[in-house]
């Protein structure tokens, strides 16, 4: 496959979407980011790279962040981890209060907010250092210690994160929550504003796709089973209420993230990042998912 050429047919035509949706402006943060920015990055297998735009240009991955967090929790509790959260698409907002209540605390996934926070408590109970131990898992993962924290990122996020706060009150409320609810918060706005460029990225959701190697990073480690349902989780879950019409249009297993981002993977033979930070009305970005939605298109390859 000539996924050079793939590449450049995507990003021409894409260019008409280029100010198309807005950037996650209720962050005051990420409303300061060049909006008109566009990377995308294939690494294969066979450890090839294909990329195209901004991809060295480092971002907050947000929610692309909850796949790394899941793979630390489901390593630490097995399948346990599941009396806590579920892993069924939510079908409402990712900060969805009202879903929480009717539910009686136990987050419909992993990848809505109420989902991640619980993830973060989780590894708050296990982990000795969370922090520098998260942190330590996501440079390994992406082969680089470069990646860090952005802490301005995540302070700005706190000092707006109201609704976070009502759902941690909630699943506090409820039994969900093991540890204080404000260093929970304070924990799981660190995770959210990791760095990354597209490259970064792309090479941190390889091993999601590679299934000859085993999933082994620091004391992370996990079952060719347990990542094949990682990858299950983000086909069903990984868009919030978009997840129907992602997996309609694109195909592959992915997770997308309000600071543009999306790591997305096609099983036995490559993952990859786009970043964009215009976003549609469901808190996804405009270019990256068309993007990938013509990758699979030009390329025939998805996993349907």
């Amino acid at each position: 496959m000539n996924y050079e050429e793939v590449l450049r047919a995507i990003a021409g035509e894409i260019e008409p979407l280029r100010n198309v949706g807005r950037q996650a402006d209720y962050i005051p943060a990420l409303a300061k980011v060049n909006p008109d920015r566009f990377g995308i990055c294939i690494t294969t297998v066979d450890g090839e790279i294909f990329e195209r735009g901004d991809v060295d240009e480092r971002f907050s991955i947000q929610s692309v962040t909850k796949v790394f967090s899941l793979s630390m929790a489901l390593s630490l509790m097995g399948e346990k981890l599941w009396e806590r959260v579920g892993k069924e698409p939510s079908g409402a907002a990712f900060n969805s209060l009202i879903q929480l209540e009717l539910d009686r605390g136990i987050p419909r996934n992993p990848f809505i907010n109420a989902g991640a926070i619980v993830l973060a408590d989780v590894l708050m109970s296990a982990l000795a250092e969370p922090e520098a131990d998260y942190l330590a898992f996501v440079r390994e993962i992406a082969g680089d210690d470069t990646v860090g924290y952005d802490r301005d990122v995540a302070a700005s996020e706190r000092e707006k994160g109201y609704i976070n706060a009502a759902i941690a009150n909630m699943l506090k409320y409820y039994g969900n929550l093991e540890n204080d609810i404000e260093e929970v918060l304070r924990f799981y706005f660190l995770q959210c504003s990791v760095e990354m460029s597209c490259r970064q990225l792309s090479r941190a959701f390889l091993p999601f796709a590679d299934r000859k190697s085993d999933f082994a990073f620091g004391n992370v480690r996990l079952t060719s089973s347990q990542v094949k349902r990682i990858n299950a989780v983000m086909q069903t879950c990984g868009f919030y209420n978009d997840a129907g019409e992602y997996s309609y249009l694109v195909g592959l297993p992915g997770k997308s993230g309000v600071g543009g981002g999306i790591g997305a993977v096609y099983p036995g033979r490559y993952s990859v990042a786009t970043w964009s930070p215009r976003l549609n009305e469901k808190g996804n970005s405009v270019m990256g998912m068309k993007a990938l939605e013509l990758l699979t298109t030009y390329t025939s390859e998805s996993i349907f």
